[in-house]
């Protein structure tokens, strides 16, 4: 599948720390899974698959599954046990047994050892490594207390803090971080500024 032409570079982006974490991220600022060219590039981009894994026989479907996913574990990460957790715990925990697509090792043009899939995925095993990555996180006391909501204006993402000190305050440096201190610096200007 081929990123589409409507589809700018940034609008999917892998920076979160976790892949069940990233697929939270394609909902912002907008629906960014809009079609199965897009999902194929969030789920190569992601690391799920090796480059070059034919996912032409992705459809429709595939959309609503990583949609309902991304919804149960957004429930589960943001939210605390009451309306509709055990749901969305019940999906990610029944999405996770399914296993993940089987990797192998097979020489490139070089002889070098790459990764390849042992056939084409289909969508339950991609969700099942999901997941699988939600459920380790969720499960984990260390990593989940590193699990932030960007403090950008209007920037809902939610990201794991692995810096040091873990005082990391945005989804990144260079979207939100730029953004707060351009602000910072136009305040600073208006302040100086003549009455």
């Amino acid at each position: 599948m081929a990123l589409g032409t409507a589809t700018v570079a940034y609008e999917l982006r892998f920076d979160a720390g976790r892949i069940c974490l990233d697929l939270l991220a394609t909902t912002h600022p907008e629906e960014r899974l809009d079609s199965t060219e897009v999902l194929g590039a969030w789920i190569v981009g992601s690391g799920l698959v090796p480059r070059g894994t034919d996912l032409t026989h992705a459809d429709p479907s595939w959309l609503v599954g990583f949609r309902e996913l991304r919804g149960r574990i957004g429930q589960l990460v943001r939210g605390t046990p009451g309306h509709g957790y055990d749901l969305a715990l019940a999906h990610v925990n029944e999405a996770a047994r399914v296993a993940p697509p089987a990797p192998r090792a097979v020489p490139d043009e070089e002889g070098a050892l790459v990764r390849e899939l042992d056939g084409p995925p289909d969508c339950a095993a991609l969700l099942g490594a999901i997941a699988r990555d939600a459920v380790g996180l969720l499960t984990d006391p260390v990593a989940r207390a590193g699990i932030r909501e960007c403090e950008g204006d209007n920037c809902p993402i939610v990201y794991l803090d692995t810096s040091r000190g873990r005082r990391r305050r945005w989804c990144s440096s260079e979207v939100c971080g730029n953004r707060e201190r351009v602000a910072r610096h136009r305040r600073r200007l208006h302040s100086r500024a003549p009455d």
